[in-house]
């Protein structure tokens, strides 16, 4: 069975600077959801939380999930403060008893909580999935976006770990 992760996207993330193929990995999102949700699979949203940045204090505008994203009664929800979603929350726990086979890793932000999340799941003893298209960030001052993306992508690939960690095109999981 497959869990799925989709980290951070919430509307005081995702709005402002252009986020790159923002549409695109949001319907790659829902098109892996339905799939996995469809094959017995849990969902999991990773929800940032804080109580110091005003737009991350629960219930406000920006700690809202993209009213885009298709979600389902049966999806988890788990609260993080920190880039790990791993970090000071019940997510291994949950997974531990769901006992997933991979674990499909999508979101916001491709360089800071993907990553962690990537890192810190196969650290926990995952066998995960990197979904290549299905996160997303903005250009950064030294870099931009798409190439932010295609490097994570690659360091992923050639990670040293005990657990496998593939990447993915969305495309491929779906057919």
């Amino acid at each position: 069975m497959d869990v799925m992760l989709v980290v951070d996207m919430q509307v005081g993330l995702l709005q402002g600077k252009p986020k790159y193929d923002l549409a695109g990995v949001v319907d790659r999102i829902n098109h892996l959801a339905a799939k996995i949700r469809g094959q017995s699979g849990k969902v999991v949203f990773i929800q940032h939380t804080s109580d110091d940045d005003p737009d991350f204090v629960p219930q406000s505008p920006g700690w809202q999930f993209l009213p885009e994203l298709t979600r389902d009664s049966s999806d988890i929800v788990v609260r993080k403060h920190l880039n790990d979603p791993f970090a000071g929350t019940d997510l291994q726990a949950r997974l531990k008893e769901i006992a997933p086979d991979r674990l499909l890793v999508t979101g916001w932000a491709t360089d800071l909580c993907v990553d962690a999340t990537v890192r810190s799941a196969v650290a926990n003893g995952h066998n995960v999935i990197a979904v290549a298209d299905a996160h997303t960030l903005s250009d950064r001052p030294h870099l931009d976006a798409a190439s932010v993306i295609r490097h994570h992508n690659w360091i992923w690939r050639n990670l040293i770990t005990e657990r496998a960690i593939d990447v993915i095109e969305a495309r491929r999981l779906l057919s």
